[in-house]
């Protein structure tokens, strides 16, 4: 037994206890006057958690009781006829199965510890968790997550209280096929918004619906969270196509998979990832799970506070090209970088949820110093930010490559025309116009982009040739928040705020003893303002693309061929 990690999360969850029991009654309004149960449900994990585990300060506490009480009948009297509760979305199968989730390990903890003071707890939560079957049996989901995720809730309720429809229905949507692509990620690309949902819910399934097979897309996608996980935790999402595309999110949502992972199969790799972990300890960033709501997973499935296995070594120097989200990821200790290339928008001509729509095709940071966003914006027809078709290796570098058109509509061939102009609204992939574009012949304008982006000694160079037509465009670097920004060729821009054009010379970004040196500044004037054209997929609907930091412009015109530097700390 780990003795030093199960105490480590004991003291955490003693203390998330004491912070739930002073909150759960707005948790409880906003069940009531909202329907969102998953708050809820979480905090009676957690002080589920704390009362049964011994070692816990507030082991058989009395003074749980109540609140254990109060949350239990308030999910219960907030569950629809249905089984179901709307947490955002109206009579919801998947948002519900988050909370079921949660409150299945609950029962399992108070059902085992069977202290008689808890049996009113029980018998409500068995009367929701029976209640909820139906619905997660019958009802439909969202994503491609959800179907796990609702099949994982299902699955511990029909061990308990066993219901053929249950197992039908989990091997229905099992028979979809698990979407794992071949580098690890799943469908939806997203390493931390829904691997984090799919990972435990597979893991349970493998467990409670005897499918032992589940556990390879599981091992697969850890293995490849290794290789998009930043020195200081946080996880490259550039190529999601969830919320998580532009958020930051972190490596300690994964602890626990990697700890019985690495239990189960003796995994080094994994060992010393969930060893990284504790090793960091409670300073470090959990994300959406606080670190004291762990506890109750560890209780449940006692087997992950086991000794791990021996430690090799977590990859910190590697070149890693995921082809299937055209991804490539350099580390080299401190210093890590990455090329994306994968954006939707090229295929499907669409921004949409769901869709990876980053234009961000270059990252990189030397310990503190973070350039978290490189991106071209070429005013062209507004159609936007550049945003590769390809992501290829050219030698010693990447290149990636993207050729635009809009075209102008000649007159309708006499037998598409319509003396009373009534013509169907139609895209030309710009615009909507009652013009019956199909049917038009074109006048096109491209516009050829690439890039060859090459890593060197002491750091980056990105090759830029834009070529085809004559266009303004502004290459735009978004530095993290927290450093200082120098250099004589540096003029702010005017009502924009943290912004500036490097006009000549290079400048420098510093957090401490870590920076990066990067230009040269590509001069100034009216032919090349310094603009970023998000395009009208996001202007007409008032959207915005500009992310947050500190931002620097170089701009120039098309026909065009420039070269940045970025140079490390030595």
């Amino acid at each position: 037994m780990d003795e030093d990690f199960l105490a480590f999360l004991t003291t955490a969850a003693d203390t998330r206890a004491t912070a739930v029991l002073g909150d759960h009654r707005d948790q409880l309004t906003e069940l009531r006057d909202k329907g969102k149960a998953r708050a809820a449900a979480r905090s009676l994990r957690t002080l589920a958690s704390v009362y049964v585990h011994r070692a816990a300060a507030r082991h058989r506490d009395a003074a749980l009781l109540e609140p254990l009480g109060r949350i239990a009948d308030a999910l219960a009297e907030e569950q629809f006829d249905d089984g179901l509760w709307d947490q955002g979305a109206v009579h919801s199968p998947p948002d519900t199965a988050f909370s079921i989730v949660d409150l299945n390990i609950a029962y399992s903890l108070l059902a085992e510890d069977g202290h008689r003071p808890t049996g009113g707890v029980r018998a409500t939560v068995e009367r929701i968790l029976r209640k909820a079957g139906p619905g997660l049996a019958t009802g439909g989901v969202h994503t491609a997550n959800h179907r796990w995720l609702v099949c994982s809730a299902l699955s511990r309720i029909h061990q308990r209280w066993p219901d053929r429809s249950y197992a039908r229905r989990i091997d229905d949507w099992l028979a979809e096929g698990i979407d794992l692509l071949p580098g690890g990620e799943y469908s939806e690309r997203s390493p931390t918004y829904s691997a984090v949902v799919t990972n435990p819910a597979l893991l349970t399934l493998a467990r409670h619906h005897g499918r032992p097979d589940l556990y390879a897309p599981v091992r697969a996608n850890l293995a490849a969270t290794l290789l998009v996980t930043e020195p200081n935790g946080e996880v490259e999402s550039v190529h999601s196509r969830r919320q998580d595309q532009t958020a930051l999110r972190y490596v300690p949502e994964f602890w626990l998979q990697y700890r019985e992972m690495a239990i189960r199969d003796g995994d080094g790799r994994f060992a010393a990832m969930a060893a990284l972990l504790r090793g960091r300890g409670a300073g470090q960033t959990f994300g959406e799970t606080p670190l004291g709501d762990r506890l109750a997973e560890v209780l449940d499935r006692p087997e992950l506070a086991r000794e791990l296995p021996r430690a090799t070594s977590v990859p910190t120097d590697f070149t890693h090209h995921d082809r299937s989200c055209r991804l490539v990821r350099v580390r080299r200790g401190e210093r890590s970088a990455s090329v994306f290339g994968g954006t939707d928008l090229p295929e499907r001509h669409a921004i949409s949820s769901g869709l990876s729509s980053n234009p961000t095709f270059f990252k990189m940071r030397d310990g503190a110093a973070i350039l978290d966003s490189v991106r071209l914006s070429p005013q062209f027809f507004s159609l936007g930010h550049f945003r590769a078709e390809s992501l290829e290796r050219d030698g010693d570098g990447w290149r990636l490559r993207a050729r635009v058109r809009a075209g102008f509509h000649q007159p309708l061939p006499r037998r598409h025309r319509q003396r009373d102009g009534a013509y169907p609204l139609t895209d030309d992939g710009r615009f909507w116009s009652a013009m019956d574009f199909p049917h038009r012949e074109k006048e096109y304008r491209t516009l050829r982009t690439e890039v060859l982006v090459r890593e060197r000694a002491d750091g980056w160079e990105l090759s830029f040739e834009v070529t085809e037509s004559e266009v303004p465009l502004a290459l735009e670097l978004c530095f993290r928040r927290g450093g200082r920004l120098t250099g004589e060729g540096l003029e702010p821009v005017s009502g924009a705020a943290d912004t500036y054009q490097l006009v000549s010379g290079e400048a420098r970004y510093a957090v401490g003893d870590d920076h990066v040196v990067f230009g040269p500044g590509n001069g100034k004037g009216g032919r090349q303002p310094p603009v970023v054209d998000p395009g009208e997929r996001y202007t007409w609907l008032g959207g915005s693309l500009t992310p947050d930091g500190i931002r620097v412009l170089i701009t120039g015109r098309s026909p065009l061929t420039y070269r940045l530097t970025l140079r490390r700390s030595r």
